[in-house]
Order: C-alpha cells, then sequence, then structure tokens
C-alpha cells in the first residue's frame, strides 16, 4: 500500500514550495520557454531555440527593382541538463519532532533555488561577451553607465536589463549614494543608507548577490591572430551537410589559430586590434574595439574556441554576413594583437537583457502507484518541484527527496556581458 501525506506534511510541502519561488531571483529576470516533455525525451533533452532575426533594407523607388535576399535563420541547442535533488532521511524517533522536518525542507528548497540561480548566474559569467573593465573599485552611476553604453553602442534593446554584483561591489556602489556629501531625504540616498539598496541604476535593476564568480588575472603571454583571411571572415549558416545529412549549426563560438595559446583559459576576456564593434542594426562602427571571451582552449594547439565569431563581412559577403555583421575590420594584419581585459582578479558581475538567457523547466514522470508517495507543483516561471516520501518498514525510516529539473541557455551572447572591477 502507498506511503500517504499526513495533512501537516502538506501544509510543510506548501511552505518550502512558496519559499522556493521567493528564493527564485534571477529566474524570474530571463525569459521561460516550455518545452513538450515528451519530445524532449526523444531528442536527448535538447532543443535548437531560433536567436534573434537581423535583416538588412535597401533604397527604393517605384519602378526600381530591389535585390531579394535570402534570410539566415540562426538557432542554438538548449538543453534540459540539470537535474538536481536534495535527499534525507528520517526516523521514527526523529519525526517526534515536526520541526526537524520543517528545517530540513527549508534547508533544500534553499539549496534547489540556489542551484537554479547558480547555473543562470554560470552561464552568463561564462558566456556573456561584452566586457566592460573598470580599474577601480565598484563607486559610482559612471561604471554602470559604461555597460548601458556599449549595449546602446550595439543595438541590445533598451529594456528589461538586469544587472547582479557582487556583495562588494554592490555595496561599494550603495556607499557612493550614501556618502555624507550626499543631501538626505530624498529616497535614493536614504535607501541606500538604511538598507543598503542601490534599485535601478543607468537603466539596470540591480540585485546583489551573497555568491559571485570570479575572473583570475589572464596568464596569456603575447598572442596575435592572423586577421588577413578567412578567420575574419566567419560566415553564420542555419545548417551544415554532414554524413548523416543536415544538421543545425551553432553559430555562437568560433575556432581561431592565434600565434600562442599557452596559459589562455577559458573566461579570460580580450580585445583585438584594428577589429571595432559594429551597431547589428545599423552596421555602423562604435569606434570601439571589439570584446571576445575564450570559451575553451582545445588540447595541444595553438587554436583558442571564441565567441562572438569574427563577422566582417569584406567583399565578397553573403547574405548571412551581412545581415549578422557584427565587427568593423580597420588595417588587417597578419599579426593582430589580443589585449587582456581581465588583468586583475575579481569577482565577474554579470548584466543582460531579458531575452538573452532562457531558462527551460523540465518535468519528472514519476509513478504514482509504485509504493512512494508523490507532491508536486509549479512555480510561477513553470520550475516544477516534486517531493517524493518512501518508508522503509524494516529500518523504519522514512526517505525523503525533493527534486527539480532544468536547463539554462546563452541564446544571444552579444546580448549579455561582465563587468570587472579592480583591472
Amino acid at each position: 500500500m502507498s506511503n500517504s501525506f499526513s495533512k501537516e506534511e502538506r501544509v510543510a510541502f506548501e511552505d518550502i514550495l512558496e519559499g522556493f519561488q521567493d528564493l527564485l531571483v534571477l529566474s524570474r529576470h530571463v525569459s521561460v520557454y516550455n518545452t513538450d516533455q515528451t519530445m524532449m525525451a526523444r531528442t536527448n533533452d535538447t532543443i535548437w531555440r531560433p536567436m534573434p532575426y537581423i535583416a538588412q533594407s535597401q533604397t527604393s523607388a517605384p519602378g526600381t527593382p530591389v535585390t531579394y535576399q535570402n534570410m539566415t535563420q540562426l538557432s542554438v541547442p538548449s538543453t534540459i541538463g540539470f537535474s538536481q535533488t536534495v535527499p534525507w532521511t528520517m526516523t521514527t524517533l526523529d519525526l517526534r519532532d515536526a520541526l526537524q522536518e520543517g528545517r530540513l525542507g527549508e534547508s533544500a528548497k534553499q539549496k534547489l533555488a540556489s542551484d537554479i540561480n547558480v547555473a543562470i548566474m554560470n552561464t552568463a559569467a561564462a558566456q556573456g561577451t561584452l566586457v566592460v573593465p573598470i580599474v577601480g573599485a565598484a563607486g559610482d552611476y559612471d561604471d554602470v553607465s559604461l555597460c548601458d553604453t556599449i549595449m546602446n553602442e550595439q543595438g541590445v534593446p533598451d529594456y528589461d536589463r538586469f544587472l547582479g554584483l557582487s556583495s562588494r561591489d554592490y555595496n561599494g556602489m550603495a556607499g557612493n549614494l550614501a556618502v555624507a556629501t550626499r543631501s538626505f531625504g530624498n529616497p535614493k540616498s536614504n535607501l541606500a543608507y538604511e538598507r543598503n539598496q542601490v534599485g535601478m541604476v543607468a537603466g539596470f535593476d540591480t540585485y546583489k548577490f551573497d555568491y559571485a564568480n570570479r575572473i583570475a588575472v589572464a596568464a596569456g603571454g603575447v598572442t596575435t591572430i592572423d586577421t588577413t583571411g578567412a578567420q575574419a571572415q566567419y560566415v553564420p549558416q542555419a545548417t551544415s551537410t554532414s554524413v548523416g545529412g543536415q544538421i543545425n549549426v551553432d553559430n555562437r563560438y568560433q575556432t581561431v589559430t592565434v600565434s600562442n595559446s599557452a596559459g589562455v583559459v577559458a573566461g579570460d576576456a580580450f580585445t583585438i586590434d584594428g577589429i571595432y564593434a559594429v551597431h547589428h542594426i545599423t552596421k555602423v562602427s562604435t569606434g570601439q574595439l571589439k570584446t571576445f571571451r575564450v570559451i575553451s582552449v582545445p588540447a595541444g594547439g595553438v587554436t583558442l574556441v571564441i565567441s562572438p565569431p569574427i563577422i566582417a563581412a569584406t567583399a565578397p559577403a553573403t547574405d548571412a554576413e551581412l545581415q549578422y555583421k557584427n565587427v568593423q575590420l580597420v588595417a588587417a594584419s597578419g599579426a593582430a594583437a589580443l589585449n587582456w581585459l581581465n588583468t586583475g582578479a575579481s569577482a565577474i558581475n554579470v548584466f543582460w537583457q531579458k531575452d538573452s538567457l532562457e531558462i527551460l523547466p523540465g518535468r519528472y514522470a514519476i509513478p504514482s502507484d509504485a509504493g512512494t508517495a508523490v507532491m508536486r507543483a509549479t512555480t510561477d516561471q513553470g520550475v516544477e518541484l516534486v517531493m517524493q516520501k518512501f518508508y522503509d518498514i524494516d529500518s523504519m525510516v522514512i526517505k525523503y527527496r525533493l527534486d527539480t529539473l532544468f536547463g539554462v541557455v546563452n541564446k544571444q551572447p552579444e546580448m549579455s556581458g561582465i563587468l570587472l572591477f579592480n583591472q
């Protein structure tokens, strides 16, 4: 006979779900895509999600023919790859103190919510390609305004922007708002002084992380790249043809050959001499060097996997290159220098536009007639929390577990980035 939950346990589970939902700070500020779970099971939990189209316009007049372009839809693989659980046991003696069960459930809830937030933060910190290095410590509006500037210059939508700061950097910014020279009596200074709250700055809703990834000092030496040939001619494509037929292509990354990859590690940030960022819609140069990230360093060679790819769209260019051009190549060189941006060890502060990051909720198909009591509920973000209980009559031990299944993807790394202080 299946175990059943007492009323006290049902109330406890409802409380756990409520707190779990409250703790999902980051998941509220990214896109959510709900998948068909049967389809996901048949595709190894992977689905390809479309990146934003970027169209090209032409000058037209009555009687003047136009050139019809081929449109290329780019997509990225999204995988439900996080299966997190918190299991624990209680004996029939433990259950005499009902408070213990509540404390354990609270702890499990906090850990699972943290797992989701950390997964989102890790994805943004590792793959965001807009890099803003600041010489000094966090302190004022100007620091955040540079994040706004780099987004605006490259055509990132100016709404739903968020910034997550480490505790030290967030507090440093709050301190700037609360210094004695500020006039009190206004909400901004009062909240900064009384509650250490920054609020909205330069178009970003700001949040404080009690944990944050860190970036080390770039250990790569003098490194150059040849920008005269195919390396600056990445051609976006929706699919490629292999032995098995057509397969989708992930256009977020490019493998490039450099003069020296010793000491370079995933996460390093850099610019390349002569390669300038452009506005993604107008294709006009911003006058600022394009920022890149190292995604991985293949072993045994002088290659790097970088993001984003270098799409200069120099003539002759395909329609796809013209549509997704992201750099202006000036004075191409056979030995253009890589300039490392992470020159000091620091916390990684992440900023993003909501549509760049996406969470994919998953679902477990747990049988309800297998001798285990099962309860499930879904948060506002679509993330499911499952609680199971099983009683072993021989040992008089009750097994509990809380589970959640989800995936996180950075659909457009050029709409998210990192803010680094003390560089």
